[in-house]
């Protein structure tokens, strides 16, 4: 068997993992895309492997290992994706940027000023003045 057969098809699934991970938005598509990519080096261990005639096969030992560590990948990003989609309403990976932690003297005002906080001058909390926009958006992502 000719090594180009194997190591065309990686590269192409490799190139269409790699653009599904560039170009999506869509977390569980990353995800898939992450497999393909994993599939492509899959491929070329065993082809390698193959051609090398390696008495040891350490190409399928290492494909082993490989296989292993994508089910734990997919296992692990499968229970942050539906965390996520469960706090947010979405899986959009743009907007995950919004968990980012920021410095806590630029992200809160201070708490002496009233005149800062328009919400603290009313006697309003934060939350209590946000509560009806978020589930606003939560029924727009639901429906």
């Amino acid at each position: 068997m000719h090594l180009a057969y194997p190591a065309v098809l990686a590269v192409l699934l490799f190139c269409t993992g790699l653009y599904g991970v560039l170009a999506r938005r869509n977390a569980i598509l990353v995800l898939m895309s992450v497999e393909l990519m994993l599939n492509a080096v899959n491929i070329n261990l065993v082809a390698f492997d193959v051609w090398l005639r390696d008495a040891l096969h350490s190409g399928q030992a290492l494909t082993l290992f490989t296989i292993a560590i994508a089910a734990a990948e997919i296992g692990i990003g499968l229970a942050i994706v539906l965390a996520v989609y469960r706090n947010r309403g979405s899986s959009d990976v743009d907007r995950l940027r919004d968990t980012a932690e920021t410095d806590d003297a630029e992200a809160l005002p201070d708490a002496e000023d009233d005149e800062a906080d328009p919400c603290a001058a009313r006697g309003v909390t934060a939350d209590q003045a946000t509560a009806p926009a978020g589930k606003a958006k939560k029924a727009e992502a639901t429906a």
